[in-house]
């Protein structure tokens, strides 16, 4: 039987981390030791998605992989980097070279991330990179996820789908132009079902 490469997962609590994690854990080539997220502490929630703190803990609680928390008292770019290198330093003495992202297809970012991990001889796997985000998000759904739209870009969608399910009938509402998996900051999400998980997670925001 084939080692499996360990790895961590990074963890935003959404449907394209949810979607990248299924995906690895469907392949069978990586063994998931962790799923990894930053949490802003004076807020007690998700840097980027603004998902609070236990809501997180109860979806690694229900996937069953242990929840690595990195905590900023800061939203800085200096702050991120720095607190992420002695994660990372602190991931290889556990013989963990490898970090999965869920990123489709910012080319700047995805560079960043590598970027960052080649500054401690790490390297990254992107499972969803390039994939056709119209297809990804219609076949998210079809494989039985359900995700809540928690936060949108107000300048770009109406502010009343806050609260509402990532559905078909979500993606025929969607004006030209906007990515359906909301890759350019559209819109943030919460995976509260699915596959990847041994429950439904109860919820509110």
């Amino acid at each position: 039987m084939a080692v499996k490469t360990p790895l961590v997962m990074s963890w935003s609590g959404g449907k394209d981390s949810a979607y990248a994690l299924y995906r690895l854990l469907s392949g069978g080539q990586y063994d998931v030791r962790y799923l990894f997220t930053t949490i802003y502490q004076p807020l007690g929630r998700v840097s980027m998605h603004g998902i609070p703190e236990n809501m997180i803990e109860a979806q690694a609680k229900s996937i069953g992989i242990p929840l690595l928390k990195m905590y900023l008292t800061e939203q800085s770019h200096a702050a991120y980097d720095d607190n992420m290198r002695a994660l990372l330093l602190d991931l290889k003495k556990e013989k963990i070279h490898t970090v999965a992202f869920g990123d489709i297809f910012l080319e700047d970012l995805k560079e960043y991330r590598e970027n960052r991990l080649a500054e401690v001889d790490m390297h990254a796997v992107f499972p969803l990179w390039k994939e056709n985000t119209g297809e990804l998000a219609r076949q998210f759904i079809r494989d039985g996820f359900k995700t809540h739209l928690c936060s949108i870009n107000a300048e770009l969608l109406d502010q009343t789908l806050v609260g509402c399910d990532f559905s078909e009938e979500f993606l025929r509402q969607l004006p030209p132009g906007i990515d359906p998996c909301g890759e350019n900051g559209e819109f943030h999400s919460y995976c509260y079902d699915g596959p990847v998980f041994k429950e439904r997670i109860n919820f509110s925001i």
